[in-house]
């Protein structure tokens, strides 16, 4: 039977598959020649993390004892596991309107999105021991709502900023421009969230262990 200490190891790997996607969607919005490579790369780390998620599922049902209810296991690694499924719809969605070009906004989110990854790799594995690490716990998971609120700022900043450049030209490009980057806002803004889920998922297991 597998041991329950297992899921610790298989929630660590799964967020560092989750980090290298994030260094991706940061290369991939510099823009320029290389978008393609790092949509590639992303679309590889989502494979790896699906990979690594379905081997938590599959644990989740064959071992006896679990270091937490099954129900928090699932949701913590579906949640993880939504986020890099998300900058993997990112990624598709520049590769099919072929954008090679990002506005400063959406790289700044890119460096916020690459933040709260690597928050919630340090997190992974303090959960191990959730009584005397409860308190890092609680600042790493508060961080990272405060970022999703910054992200969320720049995200309607941006958009507002990408309507005023392309009102004025009344034109079927202008319009179409404003299309895709308001859609890729909304990726790149859902990825932010998924890691609030992820952060919410935390604060459950550490009320419940406490």
């Amino acid at each position: 039977m597998p041991k329950e200490g297992r899921f610790f190891a298989l929630f660590e790997k799964h967020a560092a598959i989750v980090v290298a996607g994030a260094e991706a969607l940061r290369g991939l919005l510099q823009g320029g020649e290389t978008v393609g490579a790092y949509c590639q790369q992303i679309f590889q780390r989502e494979a790896e993390a699906d990979d690594v998620t379905r081997e938590v599922l599959v644990a989740v049902r064959r071992t006896f004892i679990t270091p937490f209810d099954r129900t928090d296991i699932q949701d913590l690694i579906s949640s993880m596991d939504d986020a890099i499924d998300q900058m993997n719809k990112t990624a598709k969605t520049i590769v099919l309107f072929e954008v090679h070009t990002f506005e400063p906004q959406m790289q700044q989110m890119s460096e916020i999105i690459l933040q709260v990854a690597k928050l919630v790799l340090e997190a992974m594995p303090l959960l191990g021991s959730i009584g005397s690490n409860a308190g890092r716990l609680n600042a790493v998971t508060t961080e990272i709502i405060t970022l999703e609120e910054e992200a969320d700022d720049i995200c309607n900043r941006g958009v507002k900023a990408l309507y005023l450049a392309n009102r004025q030209g009344g034109n079927q490009g202008d319009a179409m421009k404003f299309v895709v980057g308001s859609e890729l806002y909304d990726h790149l803004e859902k990825v932010v969230d998924r890691f609030e889920d992820v952060a919410n998922e935390i604060n459950s297991l550490v009320i419940d262990q406490l």
